[in-house]
């Protein structure tokens, strides 16, 4: 429906609007007078469409005026019955805005950041911005929670690969690019989304690796490695500044107001709005810093945090901390304001459906072929490709022969497309053996065996399926498994082993204290070393890996971390030398966990001790 069909606009509220700072403050100050407490309390409620919060009650609460944002509904049908749900029946029809985790892709997955990182080229990561952004607009969102630009030097931390490395100036520049990639000449284009800078702060240096723990460092260290990123990402003009799980120094970064006042406001400037992480308020009450529901609402609005993810927390405590005077109106407002702002800023108050199009318009099948962008997805894939070793010109690769195509990453579609891979399918990506079947055509005979499972630890099994059947283990022996492979090595003149992590391994709370290959691969690995053939691993990872051994027993070694929707095409451009690998490690790889942490920019010291 377009806006002129739209039966009952509130008054002046939709129009040419001029995209200014001074009238969108003037717009918003007026807007804020005509709105009811309940309603501003509403605009700071940001909720995920799910199970807990079923479609007729995003209805109701669309109705009451009491929803700000959705996030996790990715197809213009839903969107637009949500936008069309707000004209109908909300009393003054304050557009939603609506938000992803397009971190690498939308529908075309590229490389994840750390694999983007190594290509240290800025023009890839516009594409990937400019890319992602046309197709997270193209489906009707506003928003990405992107770019993730923590500074991470721990790999057994697993959300490392969602982050551009360790490197300080190299995530800042590779941050700023990606917002403006992203963003265009204003979030309002039709085709650009705002950006959501996170996590504010530090939060790539939790203690021991280990998700959501504590961070604990000098300001020395804190503003001269850390934050820089932050604020690269904020000084090109990110809309939004997604707050950290973690604590800083002592105090959650959702309840500390040094640091979303003073420094992000005070210092920065910063005008857009910050947003919770998922359920962080809640947590307030567990790190000890609030009493109760109540007490932690009352906290984190009042240190700065403007929007609430995936809690009814706000719109349950608020009403009653204002009543009671514990937040002050003029704070209740500042948030408010933030939250219209950025609506302003994203033009949904000249258009509610800017990003949607005409209803005609929305695709038939919205995992269609046709939305893909294959071309721009293989040319970045094959950027983030890193040689890491190569043995007596073991590679590039003949396409002819026999060649062997082993392990259990060389053949599945969903690895290859990494953790937080936003609306890409599965089915539509190109595995490694794929990739390899398209490179030779019938010029070469290729042979196929699994060898081994991701892991034989039923344990790590059970945690990377708990919701989905992400890891398929074969019935088989582990030794029945390898001698498959060792049949199809000897028949073989190379041997062509995708191994390391799949994707639910280095991904959101998917820390590990041992950062080798699994022992089922290593196993695998071994066996085949021992017919002597021609060994190539090609590495599947999110983080860097412990590869003493391997480095032994290998004659090239390929680094692709996961390399997305056309990995497997790009990955064997690379191995017959139909591209020259040029990426370059953002990351330090330690030889063990001991090592930890590890990386090129360390300080000098007075006594060095013995070289690692």
């Amino acid at each position: 429906m377009s806006l002129a069909m739209q039966p009952a606009l509130a008054e002046n509220l939709f129009g040419n609007h001029p995209l200014t700072p001074e009238a969108r403050d003037a717009f918003v100050t007026d807007l804020l007078k005509k709105m009811t407490v309940d309603e501003k309390i509403g605009q700071l409620r940001l909720i995920s469409v799910g199970p807990d919060n079923p479609k007729e009650a995003i209805r109701e609460m669309i109705k009451d005026g009491q929803v700000g944002a959705i996030f996790n509904t990715v197809t213009r049908q839903d969107i637009r019955q949500m936008q069309d749900q707000v004209m109908a029946l909300s009393r003054l029809k304050i557009p939603l805005f609506f938000a992803y985790d397009v971190v690498h892709g939308q529908r075309t997955v590229f490389p994840i950041s750390l694999g983007l990182a190594s290509s240290f080229n800025l023009d890839a990561v516009r594409t990937v911005g400019r890319v992602s952004a046309y197709e997270a607009a193209d489906d009707g969102l506003n928003m990405t929670w992107a770019p993730m630009v923590d500074v991470s030097r721990d790999p057994r931390w697993g959300r490392a690969s969602e982050g551009f490395g360790e490197d300080t100036y190299l995530t800042s520049i590779m941050g700023e690019t990606m917002v403006k990639a992203m963003q265009g000449k204003s979030p309002a284009d039709r085709y650009s989304v705002m950006t959501s800078v996170k996590h504010f702060a530090a939060y790539g240096a939790v203690e021991g690796g280990k998700e959501y723990n504590t961070v604990d460092m000098s300001s020395q260290r804190l503003f001269n490695d850390y934050m820089p990123p932050y604020k690269a990402g904020l000084d090109a003009g990110s809309g939004a500044v997604m707050v950290a799980l973690n604590s800083l120094n002592g105090t959650p970064a959702t309840s500390d107001s040094w640091l979303l006042k003073d420094v992000l406001r005070d210092e920065w400037g910063f005008k857009g709005i910050t947003v919770s992480d998922h359920g962080a308020i809640k947590e307030l009450i567990k790190h000890g810093t609030a009493a109760d529901p109540e007490d932690a609402v009352r906290v984190a609005l009042k240190a700065g945090v403007d929007m609430s993810m995936a809690d009814e927390y706000y719109s349950k405590y608020l009403p009653g901390l204002i009543k009671s005077g514990k937040v002050t109106m003029a704070e209740l407002d500042d948030a408010t304001r933030h939250v219209l702002n950025v609506k302003y800023d994203m033009g949904l108050f000249n258009d509610p459906y800017s990003h949607l199009g005409p209803k005609e318009s929305d695709p038939v099948d919205t995992n269609a072929e046709s939305r893909l962008h294959r071309k721009e997805a293989r040319e970045v894939a094959r950027e983030s490709v890193v040689l890491l070793k190569n043995r007596l010109e073991t590679l590039p690769l003949k396409k002819s022969g026999t060649i062997a195509v082993v392990g259990p990453l060389a053949d599945s579609q969903r690895d290859v497309m990494g953790s937080w891979s936003a609306a890409g399918v599965a089915n539509q990506s190109v595995t490694v053996l794929a990739g390899i079947q398209n490179a030779v055509g019938d010029g070469a005979k290729i042979l196929y065996a699994k060898g081994a499972n991701i892991t034989n630890d039923k344990g790590i099994v059970d945690f990377l399926n708990l919701y989905e059947e992400a890891v398929k283990i074969d019935p088989r022996s582990p030794q029945a498994m390898i001698d498959e492979a060792v049949q199809a090595a000897k028949q073989a003149d190379v041997v062509v082993a995708v191994v390391g992590e799949s994707q639910g391994m280095a991904h959101e709370a998917s820390s590990r204290t041992d950062i080798t290959i699994p022992q089922s691969q290593r196993d695998l690995i071994t066996a085949l070393k021992a017919t002597g053939k021609p060994l190539v691993l090609v590495l599947m990872n999110g983080r860097p890996l412990a590869l003493v051994k391997e480095d032994q027993q290998a004659d090239a070694i390929l680094e692709t971390w996961f390399a997305g929707t056309e990995g497997g095409n790009a990955i064997a451009d690379v191995l017959f030398g139909d591209y020259n690998p040029s990426g370059k490690l953002p990351i330090s790889f330690p030889r063990s966990v001991g090592q930890i942490p590890v990386y090129y920019s360390h300080l000098n010291t007075g006594r060095p001790g013995t070289p690692v």
